[in-house]
């Protein structure tokens, strides 16, 4: 199968999974969206791939990320995205682009951070409160993330996120520097 089927099918499967989640007939969705009922159907049966803005309007009317429609693995505690699987919305035949690495439905406040493990260093984390998510996209070195008993190796141009109200944290167990980026999103303070 290929990438883009396999796009197509989880677009399919995540707005049919959303459209239900929020209630919306396929009316409903149509007027909210600005997208044809006829569109809706031809995605949800993945028929067809709809355009950039189509999209992108159809997860504005649900309310969630365009990641999340696009998303191959639903509901695991930690998903990594391998490069090969990260979203280009769009590029130039001069070499501009722009890549959806990784996304959540988080709210609240939202922190990113800027790190660098030398070779046999790290850090840990206690737990932060429930249903803080932190999303990370490695570009020099190999991570390894630690998510309460597990390790998972996060490689150069692999992007992860997870649920952080377990302990977890970071090691470069490599022989070189590692980089990354990483987002924390905490829920608002209640």
């Amino acid at each position: 199968m290929s990438d883009l089927d396999q796009l197509t099918r989880s677009l399919a499967r995540n707005l049919k999974r959303w459209r239900g989640e929020r209630g919306f007939t396929l009316d409903v969705l149509a007027a909210r969206a600005g997208v044809s009922r006829g569109m809706i159907i031809q995605i949800e049966q993945a028929r067809t791939n709809p355009s950039v803005g189509t999209t992108v309007k159809l997860a504005d009317a649900l309310g969630v990320s365009i990641t999340t429609l696009l998303d191959q693995e639903q509901d695991a505690q930690v998903r990594l995205v391998p490069q090969s699987q990260a979203v280009r919305m769009w590029s130039t035949e001069a070499g501009s682009s722009t890549t959806l690495v990784v996304g959540t439905e988080a709210r609240g406040p939202l922190e990113l951070w800027a790190w660098r493990l030398m070779p046999g260093e790290g850090s840990t984390s206690d737990p932060h409160p429930e249903g803080t998510v932190e999303l990370l996209h490695v570009t020099e070195g190999e991570l390894t993330l630690l998510v309460e008993d597990r390790s998972y190796p996060v490689p150069a141009g692999t992007s992860a996120t997870f649920q952080a109200h377990v302990s977890h944290g970071y090691r470069n167990e490599g022989v070189e520097p590692t980089v990354f980026t990483l987002a924390v999103a905490i829920p608002p303070a209640r």
